[in-house]
């Protein structure tokens, strides 16, 4: 029964063992080489004075901008499989 089941996974494309992937590698990933430094104006991570003004436009304004790129920031943030939940979590680490 299991071998059953481990074929049907790999034939309908599901992962056999998914690893999750935490926010601090999605940052590290997508996000870290403009906001670790601030290259182009990015709002530093952790810098709560920057980020303040940012977070005031609320969650469904910062995911916008996220999704269709803002300023000099690429749309979906270089994170293009990220979900609207992570990416609210991603915003959440770097403004604290």
């Amino acid at each position: 029964m299991q071998k059953i089941f481990m074929f049907s996974l790999l034939v309908l494309g599901l992962p056999v063992s998914a690893q999750a992937v935490t926010i601090e590698q999605r940052y590290a990933q997508s996000c870290a080489p403009c906001h670790a430094s601030g290259v182009m104006n990015a709002p530093r991570t952790h810098d709560r004075a920057a980020w303040a003004p940012r977070l005031k436009q609320g969650d469904d304004a910062l995911l916008a901008h996220i999704k269709n790129g803002y300023k000099m920031m690429p749309a979906k943030g270089l994170c293009n499989d990220c979900t609207d939940t992570e990416y609210k979590a991603l915003v959440k680490f770097m403004s604290n």
